[in-house]
C-alpha cells in the first residue's frame, strides 16, 4: 500500500522574517511574490494541498519552497534560488521539435488542469513525457523556445478613465486596502459580474513561429443547443489578514444582474465571512446600475443597522471606483486569466462543463444559482 506523504509546513518564523514575507508580498518579483504567499499560508496552517489549489500551481512546487525556507530561511525568496541550473545541451534538435509538437496542443490532453501553457508547466510534462531526461528549468524551456524562432506574443490595450474626480476615488480606495490590512477581523472585498460565453473565444497568446499568425474563430451553436449562449456570474475577490491569500466567492445567475439579484448575493457572501470570523467588510465594486441603485442602497443601510442592532454579521461598507477604471480592481484580471484557462479552442463546451471548469478553476464549490425575480423593475 503507498504511503501518504507526510504534513509539511513552514517552521516558525522570526519576527523580521514574518515581516520581510510580508513585504515581499508587493515585490516587483513574481517569483517572490508567489514564495511569499506559499511561505505566509503555510505559516498561518493552510496544508500543501490546499497552497497549491488556491496558488493553481503543482503541490510539490509549494514543498520545494518550504523545504527551501526552512533550510536557507530568507535567501530561498530570492528567484532562483532553487531553481536546476540551465542546462542548453538536453535541448537538441530532436528534443527541440519535440518540444514544438508539445506546445501545439492544449495542456488538457496531457490531464493539466488548464487550457494555457507556462514555462513550469510546460518543463514538467516534458519530463513527465520522456522528452528530457530530467526536471529541467523554466530557463532551459525558454531557451529551446527561442532556438525554434518562437516568442510569446500577447496584445495590450491601453484605456484611461475619463472620470474627473478619479484621484480622489482612487485614494479613497487605496485607504480602505491599508485598513483592511490592519485588522485582522476586517477584510477588502473586490466585486464584479461577469459573462461567461460559450461561443466567443478569449484573447490567447502562444508560442508560435515570428512568421505565424495567431487566429481565433467565433464558435457555432447547433440548432437543438438548448443551453445559453453565455452564462452570468457574480464574483468577490476577498483579501484580509493573516492568510495573505486571496479567496474567491462564486454564485452564477439564471438571467442576468440586477438589483435583487446583488443583494441576494451580497447576503449569501456576507454570510459565508461572517462565518469566518469577519466582522467589517470594505466593499470595491464599478459604477454598474446595480450597484448604486436605491434597492442596493436602502438593503445596504439596513443590513448594517441590523448588525449593529444584533452585534453579529458583517458590516459592510461600499466604495465606488472611478468610471472606466477596470484596472483599480483586481478580480478583472482574474476573470481574463480564468477566461483563457478554461476555453477549449477546438469544441463548444456545454453549460455544465463551463460552470464546472470555472469553479474548479477559481477552487470554489459549486452553489445553487441565484435566480431573478419574476418582474424587475
Amino acid at each position: 500500500m503507498a504511503l501518504m506523504q507526510a504534513p509539511l509546513f513552514v517552521r516558525p518564523l522570526t519576527a523580521e522574517e514574518q515581516a520581510a514575507l510580508e513585504v515581499g508580498l508587493h515585490s516587483d518579483a513574481g517569483f517572490t511574490v508567489r514564495r511569499c504567499h506559499m511561505l505566509l499560508a503555510s505559516a498561518a496552517g493552510q496544508t500543501t494541498t490546499i497552497i497549491a489549489r488556491t496558488l493553481h500551481c503543482n503541490e510539490q512546487t509549494v514543498r520545494n519552497a518550504i523545504h527551501t525556507f526552512n533550510a536557507r530561511g530568507l535567501a530561498a525568496l530570492t528567484p532562483g534560488s532553487s531553481r536546476p541550473h540551465t542546462d542548453p545541451t538536453i535541448f537538441d534538435a530532436t528534443r527541440r521539435e519535440q518540444l514544438r509538437a508539445l506546445l501545439h496542443q492544449s495542456p488538457r490532453t496531457f490531464g493539466q488542469p488548464t487550457s494555457v501553457w507556462t514555462l513550469e508547466l510546460a518543463a514538467e510534462v516534458s519530463f513527465a513525457e520522456g522528452i528530457t531526461p530530467t526536471l529541467v528549468s523554466d530557463e532551459t524551456i525558454r531557451n529551446a523556445i527561442r532556438a525554434l524562432g518562437m516568442s510569446w506574443k500577447r496584445a495590450k490595450h491601453w484605456i484611461t478613465s475619463p472620470d474627473p474626480e478619479y484621484a480622489r476615488k482612487k485614494k479613497q480606495r487605496d485607504r480602505l486596502i491599508r485598513l483592511a490590512t490592519n485588522h485582522s477581523s476586517w477584510a477588502i472585498a473586490f466585486a464584479d459580474e461577469v459573462w461567461w460565453s460559450r461561443l466567443a473565444q478569449p484573447e490567447q497568446h502562444g508560442w508560435v513561429a515570428d512568421d505565424d499568425l495567431l487566429r481565433l474563430e467565433e464558435l457555432e451553436r447547433a440548432k437543438d443547443d438548448r443551453d445559453p449562449k453565455a452564462l452570468a456570474c457574480y464574483g468577490m475577490l476577498v483579501r484580509r489578514r493573516p492568510a495573505h491569500v486571496d479567496q474567491m466567492l462564486l454564485r452564477f445567475v439564471t438571467g442576468r444582474p440586477v438589483s435583487a439579484v446583488t443583494t441576494d448575493f451580497l447576503t449569501w457572501c456576507s454570510a459565508r465571512l461572517a462565518a469566518e470570523g469577519i466582522t467589517g467588510l470594505f466593499l470595491v465594486w464599478d459604477n454598474a446600475s446595480w450597484h448604486k441603485s436605491q434597492h442596493v442602497r436602502g438593503w445596504l443601510r439596513a443590513h448594517n443597522r441590523e448588525v449593529k442592532r444584533s452585534g453579529q454579521g458583517v458590516r459592510i461598507i461600499p466604495c465606488l471606483l472611478p468610471s472606466k477604471s477596470p484596472w483599480l480592481n483586481p478580480i478583472e484580471p482574474k476573470w481574463v486569466h480564468g477566461k483563457r484557462a478554461v476555453s477549449e479552442p477546438a469544441r463548444m463546451l456545454s453549460a455544465d462543463e463551463l460552470e464546472q471548469r470555472v469553479c474548479d478553476y477559481y477552487s470554489c464549490g459549486r452553489e445553487p444559482h441565484l435566480t431573478m425575480p419574476e418582474k424587475v423593475a
